[in-house]
């Protein structure tokens, strides 16, 4: 039993780990000095953002110890679970900021599309792993496409376009990693661009269209919808290469940066942290992925080489419009940036995927 358990510590990835808690670290010092900002500083939402850590940590643990094998078994019942709640959420859901997209429950707010995002995972990496060997048969395509895209029709119903946006990179990743025909890529992309004009007309809302808009054009509107971008740009820059230090930045304690603990968290570790921070934000980013593609070629079978893949597209589109919104190259959609922006959904399910990972590593 003893020997199990050092065979276990020795397998398990604390590369991953560590670069996963640091940024979690991370987090909490950000929501600290955003806490800093008020004027009556209560730190309930770094209080929060705590338990939350220790809730995932608690599943992070217990899904590295758990055979990784029994979510084949159960993929389709877990992708089912959460279309039934992106379904409910449409129902019974609450509307923040113009989406209705979560669940309340007092003090906590559940966002079933984070769980989408993992069931999505696990779907399409036993799918591929079942079929890979007949992909070019464009059957495979069509099918993993129509059950990829009811989670994202459902997700734009609330609409969030940012969520829908990542579950379809997911799809699309997936299959240019099994290998797409030309053809096929190009009836594909043919398909998309007819639904994204189509969603432009009938689908998306108004403050969507601004979104895109002030994306291409900020100036075209400064006090509205290109001050978001505006402000997050004033603050990167404004951080120089060392920063203003923890809790004195003035784009973040005068409240300028909107939606600061969320979106737009990251430039606030940039103008408190300057260019050094923010470059060690990424760097630690870097050695996660680095991490995942070594576990991926070290898989010993093709369900966890999908699903390690299929993370590793999640975490690189999240923090490609996260941070390409503020710094102005991606348009503003309300994508948290991964184990550093304050929400439970997101960070207890991100914790999960590692997890997941980390059983994977320990079995390789």
């Amino acid at each position: 039993m003893l020997s199990r358990y050092f065979s276990f510590l020795k397998r398990f990835d604390w590369v991953l780990a560590t670069s996963v808690f640091l940024l979690l670290v991370l987090s909490l010092v950000a929501l600290y000095s955003i806490s800093l900002s008020k004027a009556s500083p209560d730190f309930l939402n770094l209080k929060k953002q705590i338990i939350f850590i220790l809730i995932g940590l608690v599943g992070f643990f217990a899904l590295s110890i758990i055979d990784y094998k029994w979510l084949k078994f159960y993929s389709f019942p877990i992708y089912g679970l959460a279309a039934a709640l992106l379904v409910a959420v449409l129902i019974f859901g609450q509307v923040i900021r113009g989406t209705q997209g979560w669940f309340g429950f007092g003090w906590f707010n559940f966002q079933p599309v984070e769980l989408a995002k993992l069931a999505m995972i696990i779907f399409l990496a036993k799918y591929f792993s079942r079929g890979a060997h007949e992909i070019f048969n464009f059957k495979h395509i069509a099918i993993s496409g129509i059950f990829s895209g009811i989670l994202i029709g459902l997700v734009l119903l609330q609409p969030d376009f940012g969520s829908a946006l990542v579950l379809f990179f997911l799809w699309l990743g997936m299959l240019f990693l099994i290998g797409i025909k030309r053809s096929h890529l190009v009836l594909l992309l043919l398909l998309v661009a007819t639904l994204l004009a189509g969603s432009w007309f009938f689908i998306f809302q108004d403050y969507q269209k601004d979104r895109i808009l002030s994306f291409l054009d900020a100036s075209r509107d400064p006090l509205g919808r290109g001050y978001n971008i505006t402000q997050a740009q004033i603050a990167v820059g404004s951080g120089e290469v060392f920063g203003r230090g923890i809790g004195f930045g003035p784009q973040s304690q005068l409240r300028f940066i909107p939606e600061s603990q969320t979106d737009f968290i990251f430039a606030v570790l940039a103008e408190e942290m300057g260019f050094m921070g923010a470059a060690l934000i990424l760097a630690l980013w870097g050695v996660i992925f680095w991490r995942i593609v070594r576990l991926a070629r070290r898989a010993r079978d093709d369900f966890s080489l999908f699903f390690a893949t299929g993370t590793a597209i999640v975490f690189l589109i999240q923090i490609f419009i996260n941070v390409g919104m503020t710094v102005g190259v991606a348009p503003v959609t309300g994508i948290s940036l991964p184990f550093i922006s304050y929400g439970g959904s997101a960070l207890v399910v991100n914790l999960a995927m590692v997890g997941i990972l980390e059983s994977i590593a320990v079995r390789s």
